[in-house]
Protein backbone atom coordinates (compact mmCIF):
# COMPACT_ATOMS: atom_id res chain seq x y z
CA UNK A 1 0.00 0.00 0.00
CA UNK A 2 1.57 3.32 -0.83
CA UNK A 3 1.00 6.24 1.63
CA UNK A 4 1.47 9.79 -0.39
CA UNK A 5 1.86 12.65 2.18
CA UNK A 6 2.33 15.35 0.40
CA UNK A 7 2.82 16.79 -3.38
CA UNK A 8 3.43 20.77 -4.10
CA UNK A 9 0.57 20.61 -6.63
CA UNK A 10 -1.83 19.58 -4.36
CA UNK A 11 -3.84 23.13 -3.46
CA UNK A 12 -3.65 22.51 0.40
CA UNK A 13 0.64 22.95 -0.21
CA UNK A 14 1.63 26.38 1.05
CA UNK A 15 5.95 25.80 0.52
CA UNK A 16 8.39 23.54 1.96
CA UNK A 17 10.55 24.24 5.05
CA UNK A 18 11.63 20.73 6.20
CA UNK A 19 10.60 16.98 7.12
CA UNK A 20 11.04 15.77 10.34
CA UNK A 21 10.13 12.39 12.00
CA UNK A 22 8.65 12.44 15.69
CA UNK A 23 8.19 9.03 17.22
CA UNK A 24 5.86 8.59 20.66
CA UNK A 25 5.34 5.11 22.70
CA UNK A 26 2.07 3.99 23.49
CA UNK A 27 0.62 6.16 26.56
CA UNK A 28 3.33 8.61 26.47
CA UNK A 29 1.90 12.61 25.85
CA UNK A 30 3.89 15.00 24.18
CA UNK A 31 2.45 18.50 23.85
CA UNK A 32 1.27 20.77 24.53
CA UNK A 33 2.95 23.46 21.82
CA UNK A 34 2.00 25.60 19.12
CA UNK A 35 4.04 27.54 16.04
CA UNK A 36 3.60 30.62 15.78
CA UNK A 37 4.68 31.04 11.86
CA UNK A 38 4.80 27.63 10.94
CA UNK A 39 2.27 25.22 9.61
CA UNK A 40 2.36 21.58 10.47
CA UNK A 41 1.32 18.73 8.30
CA UNK A 42 1.55 15.39 9.93
CA UNK A 43 0.92 12.00 8.76
CA UNK A 44 1.43 8.54 10.60
CA UNK A 45 3.24 6.42 9.02
CA UNK A 46 3.50 3.96 11.56
CA UNK A 47 1.83 2.62 14.83
CA UNK A 48 -1.31 5.13 16.25
CA UNK A 49 -1.73 8.36 17.84
CA UNK A 50 -4.56 10.47 19.44
CA UNK A 51 -3.85 14.13 18.16
CA UNK A 52 -5.37 16.64 20.27
CA UNK A 53 -5.93 20.41 18.99
CA UNK A 54 -6.87 23.24 21.24
CA UNK A 55 -7.96 26.54 19.47
CA UNK A 56 -7.76 30.03 21.63
CA UNK A 57 -7.00 32.19 19.07
CA UNK A 58 -9.58 35.60 20.10
CA UNK A 59 -10.35 36.16 15.98
CA UNK A 60 -11.17 32.22 15.55
CA UNK A 61 -14.80 30.94 14.75
CA UNK A 62 -13.41 28.06 16.71
CA UNK A 63 -12.30 29.23 20.03
CA UNK A 64 -12.31 27.40 22.78
CA UNK A 65 -12.59 24.33 21.16
CA UNK A 66 -10.85 20.64 21.28
CA UNK A 67 -10.59 18.36 18.66
CA UNK A 68 -9.53 14.92 18.50
CA UNK A 69 -8.46 13.00 15.67
CA UNK A 70 -7.40 9.29 15.42
CA UNK A 71 -4.52 8.56 12.80
CA UNK A 72 -2.71 5.18 11.87
CA UNK A 73 -2.43 3.14 8.81
CA UNK A 74 -6.04 2.48 8.55
CA UNK A 75 -7.32 5.82 8.73
CA UNK A 76 -3.84 7.77 7.08
CA UNK A 77 -4.87 11.43 6.71
CA UNK A 78 -2.82 14.64 6.30
CA UNK A 79 -3.88 16.66 8.67
CA UNK A 80 -2.86 20.11 8.61
CA UNK A 81 -2.36 22.57 11.61
CA UNK A 82 -2.18 26.33 11.43
CA UNK A 83 0.44 28.49 13.40
CA UNK A 84 -1.37 29.80 17.10
CA UNK A 85 -3.23 26.18 16.99
CA UNK A 86 -2.44 24.26 20.46
CA UNK A 87 -1.32 20.61 19.43
CA UNK A 88 0.08 17.39 21.91
CA UNK A 89 -0.31 13.74 20.94
CA UNK A 90 -0.71 11.04 23.00
CA UNK A 91 0.94 7.01 21.64
CA UNK A 92 -1.98 4.61 21.46
CA UNK A 93 -2.33 1.34 20.38
CA UNK A 94 0.64 -1.87 21.46
CA UNK A 95 3.77 0.00 19.66
CA UNK A 96 5.62 3.17 19.06
CA UNK A 97 4.19 5.32 16.23
CA UNK A 98 6.28 7.26 13.62
CA UNK A 99 4.63 10.82 12.88
CA UNK A 100 5.96 12.57 9.81
CA UNK A 101 5.99 16.37 9.56
CA UNK A 102 6.15 18.52 6.44
CA UNK A 103 6.80 21.82 7.53
CA UNK A 104 6.38 25.05 5.88
CA UNK A 105 9.52 26.87 7.58
CA UNK A 106 12.62 25.47 8.89
CA UNK A 107 12.82 24.70 13.00
CA UNK A 108 13.33 27.37 14.91
CA UNK A 109 12.93 27.26 18.60
CA UNK A 110 11.73 31.22 18.82
CA UNK A 111 8.76 30.34 17.13
CA UNK A 112 7.56 27.48 19.34
CA UNK A 113 5.52 28.39 22.47
CA UNK A 114 4.82 25.14 24.98
CA UNK A 115 2.67 24.59 27.67
CA UNK A 116 3.04 21.28 30.23
CA UNK A 117 0.67 18.88 28.82
CA UNK A 118 -1.15 18.73 31.92
CA UNK A 119 -1.66 22.55 31.95
CA UNK A 120 -5.31 23.52 33.34
CA UNK A 121 -4.86 26.38 30.34
CA UNK A 122 -5.86 23.71 27.99
CA UNK A 123 -9.21 22.06 28.84
CA UNK A 124 -8.39 18.88 28.07
CA UNK A 125 -7.84 15.41 30.18
CA UNK A 126 -4.86 13.16 28.26
CA UNK A 127 -6.17 10.32 30.95
CA UNK A 128 -9.80 10.00 29.56
CA UNK A 129 -10.67 7.47 26.78
CA UNK A 130 -12.65 9.29 23.98
CA UNK A 131 -13.46 7.28 20.51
Amino acid sequence: KVMRMLRRDDPWFEKFGEIYFSMVYPGVVKGWHLHKIMTLNYAVVSGAIKLVLYDDREDSATKGEIQEIFADRENYALITIPPWVWNGFKGIGAKPAIIANCATELHDPAEIARLDPFSKKIPYDWGLKHG
